[in-house]
């Protein structure tokens, strides 16, 4: 185009067209351009350039070395990765209401600026400390509360976002109309409202079965006893054995189950330590007898205590001669149907008790430094009714009450009921599945007073809605009805932080 490439006169000043090169424009919209105000020249060179403000350029060109995001200055992990690279990957690969998988999850960063965005997350770690960690974060985060731009659609319809009208020289030169960005990494947001994370579960997942691959696999001859003995055990179960031995159990109202002798069991693959016990109370005028040769079944590191293997441990202590009279699960987590084989085994003249291990017993360091010694933890029965909601409910609808614990007491040997006074919370599974608990209602056993809901209100920076708190104090359910397993699952949360569960087949 002709005059593209000859000289331009502006302020007094003459500009070159560099060579080899014509202007972007015409010199029509390069008038246009001046008279706008939108040329700028630099003072110690001859060029020539148009002038465009920040709010009119959304983005600029990010490099691929991000070096102002490559640590994160607030470390609550040792390997936590800073929010600005995740968040800048989930808004490129995602839309608000998609799945975001992170498979090792360490402090949950991930996690967290997946539910500020609006995605849907899963968290995996093999560290308790880790999922802690993460845990306690999301548990405490807010965020900003977003507009939602369908909200019949909820999260998945996406989000009302603030967006600019992107300018160039042949736009402004030429009076075109300007092109609208949208900025993906800017929704509006509701300042009147303050959101926390949504509803989520810790589940831990179950080890795997194995199974023999054929009939003739379980004709074989068994292999020597010899090549079984310790098999079973590993060098971290010498340590809980040994620790076991040293704290002993700890269990309701300071009793203690403590060891004269705990030693390993040969030729078990699922007992893994033997032992005789004995008890403070040794020196009382009233002391009951306490049984004396206890087994003990350690779980594995990382994955729940699982039905399995307290069936073939069961199978083991048939065989043992003498009988055991206590037989101790100890596990970091229990899987929900290992659980309720042991609570509801009827085993005359033979005990079944859970014990919770601490966590601090997977890191060397953590043991070392914690305060307490309390390792091991009994862990009580649930005491629960299922029972028809009133003489007036709708037919089919079912409610649960939690009356207590039942504990183990250690000086007389006897399962004895306890009160609720030391429950914290417990949570409700109204169509329990075998596999994961999905607490559809959740409650809490101290009712709030007036200091507390507003120290609650002032923490979330939102009306708390005080009837419908209430109702999820106490200790019994609101109606349910029976779902498609016929299956109801009460996990409850003591004052020490130790869980237990129950599951109520639903007739």
């Amino acid at each position: 185009m002709t005059g593209r490439s000859e000289p331009y006169e502006w302020n007094g000043r003459t500009f070159l067209c560099p060579p080899g090169r014509q202007w972007s424009i015409s010199k029509e919209g390069m008038d246009r351009l001046a008279e706008l105000g939108r040329l700028d020249a630099d003072k110690s060179k001859a060029s020539l350039r148009w002038k465009r403000y920040e709010e009119e350029v959304p983005g600029k060109r990010i490099h691929n070395v991000w070096a102002t995001q490559m640590y994160e200055k607030r470390k609550r992990y040792v390997v936590q990765t800073a929010e600005k690279p995740i968040q800048r990957c989930i808004l490129m690969t995602s839309d608000p209401g998609d799945l975001v998988l992170d498979p090792t999850c360490g402090s949950g960063t991930t996690a967290y600026v997946a539910e500020q965005w609006g995605r849907r997350w899963i968290s995996c770690d093999t560290s308790r400390v880790a999922i802690a960690v993460a845990r306690q974060r999301l548990l405490t985060a807010f965020y900003d509360y977003y507009e939602l731009a369908h909200p019949n659609e909820g999260v998945g319809g996406g989000f009302r976002y603030r967006s600019v009208e992107t300018v160039s020289p042949k736009i402004l030169g030429y009076d075109e109309q300007p092109n609208q960005t949208v900025l993906y990494d800017q929704p509006r947001s509701d300042r009147s409202k303050m959101r926390v994370a949504g509803p989520f579960t810790v589940e831990a997942v179950p080890a795997p079965t194995v199974k023999p691959l054929s009939e003739e696999y379980d004709k074989t001859p068994p292999p020597p006893i010899f090549s079984l003995a310790r098999s079973g055990e590993t060098i971290r179960q010498n340590d809980w054995r040994d620790e076991l031995l040293k704290t002993g159990v700890r269990g309701k109202a300071g009793q203690r189950i403590s060891f004269a002798r705990l030693e390993p069991l040969p030729a078990m693959r699922y007992l893994h330590a033997e032992g005789e016990t004995r008890s403070s109370a040794e020196e009382r005028e009233d002391y009951a007898a306490i049984p004396d040769r206890i087994v003990v079944s350690f779980g594995p590191d990382h994955a729940p205590l699982e039905q399995r293997q307290v069936a073939l441990a069961l199978e083991e202590a048939q065989k043992l001669v003498p009988k055991p009279t206590i037989i101790v699960f100890a596990a970091f987590q229990f899987d929900p149907e290992a659980s309720k084989d042991i609570d509801e085994t009827n085993w005359p003249g033979i005990i079944l008790l859970k014990a919770q291990m601490n966590v601090d017993l997977l890191t060397d360091d953590l043991k070392k430094k914690r305060a307490s010694n309390e390792s091991f933890w009994l862990i009580g029965q649930p005491d629960v009714i299922v029972e028809n909601f009133d003489i007036n409910a709708v037919e089919g609808e079912y409610c649960v009450s939690v009356h207590g614990f039942d504990y183990f007491n250690i000086e007389t040997g006897n399962i004895e009921s306890g009160d609720s006074d030391k429950i914290a919370m417990w949570m409700l599974d109204t169509d329990y599945d075998g596999r994961s608990l999905f607490p559809r209602q959740v409650f809490f056993l101290t009712d709030r007073g007036a200091k507390d809901l507003k120290r609650l209100e002032r923490n979330l920076k939102a009306e708390i809605e005080t009837n419908l708190l209430k109702a999820y104090v106490g200790t019994r359910s609101l109606p349910f009805k029976a779902g498609e397993h016929r299956r109801a699952a009460v996990k409850i949360i003591d004052d020490r932080g130790i869980e237990s569960l129950k599951i109520i087949e639903l007739e």
